[in-house]
């Protein structure tokens, strides 16, 4: 097994001082001889973290003034009833969907027995980029019964908001009936698209959402760039 490498841990403690509000945007962190001193490294491993940071968008440095922190990782609730705008907006930054594709294809078996179907019966699928202030936080895959939605993803298209896009195709609510979450390493694929390295912390989450009737209406994935995104769990 793979010891995470000791930058790789201070830029995550780092982060989570930053998540946790003990340093707030535009506060200056240490400086790395400080760092160096706390983590029993030496300043090259600081600025090796300090570096990562500043690639996540978390940290600015200013020549000759130290590292400042820029913005904070989003808060992202998990939750019966969460709605991606409404969250991210309610976290201070601008919500945003970027289309990657929209295919028709058969279920796998995976996708069948979340959405109540047989594997091979048709779904329709919505692959995209969760952003806030226009930086990727999740690269997402959203599953849709086509013979429940047939016009689902031309309301994706026109919206690009899933809780729009049902309430085009007669489905007025949602709520969410299960969350599964994983921690693993990005991808090459993962990484590029989330402006992320390869083997970087992500959350990889499943879930599934259904109407009020308890009927599935949509099996999601997302991978999270771990060091972006605070999930917390909801209780609404």
């Amino acid at each position: 097994m793979n010891k995470t490498p000791v930058w790789k841990s201070i830029a995550l403690s780092l982060t989570s001082d930053i998540a946790e509000g003990r340093y707030n945007t535009g506060d200056r962190l240490p400086t790395e001889a400080q760092l160096a001193a706390q983590h029993g490294v030496n300043r090259h491993t600081v600025r090796r973290a300090l570096s990562d940071m500043a690639e996540q968008g978390l940290v600015r440095p200013r020549r000759g003034s130290g590292v400042f922190v820029a913005s904070r990782p989003t808060d992202y609730p998990i939750g019966k009833r969460v709605r991606y705008h409404k969250s991210i907006s309610a976290s201070g930054k601008m919500p945003g969907k970027t289309i990657l594709s929209l295919t028709t294809r058969a279920a796998d078996e995976t996708e069948a027995e979340a959405l109540q179907l047989t594997p091979g019966d048709t779904v329709h699928v919505y692959d995209g980029l969760s952003l806030a202030d226009g930086q990727p936080i999740g690269l997402f895959q959203s599953v849709f019964p086509a013979d429940r939605l047939p016009d689902i993803l031309t309301a994706l298209q026109d919206t690009r908001s899933v809780t729009k896009a049902l309430q085009c195709c007669g489905v007025a609510d949602y709520t969410r009936v299960s969350t599964r979450l994983t921690a693993r390493a990005a991808t090459a694929t993962q990484g590029l698209h989330l402006q992320l390295s390869q083997g970087a912390p992500v959350l990889f989450s499943t879930g599934i959402n259904a109407d009020l009737n308890g009927v599935p209406v949509e099996y999601g994935r997302t991978v999270f760039a771990g060091e972006r995104v605070t999930l917390t769990l909801n209780n609404d």
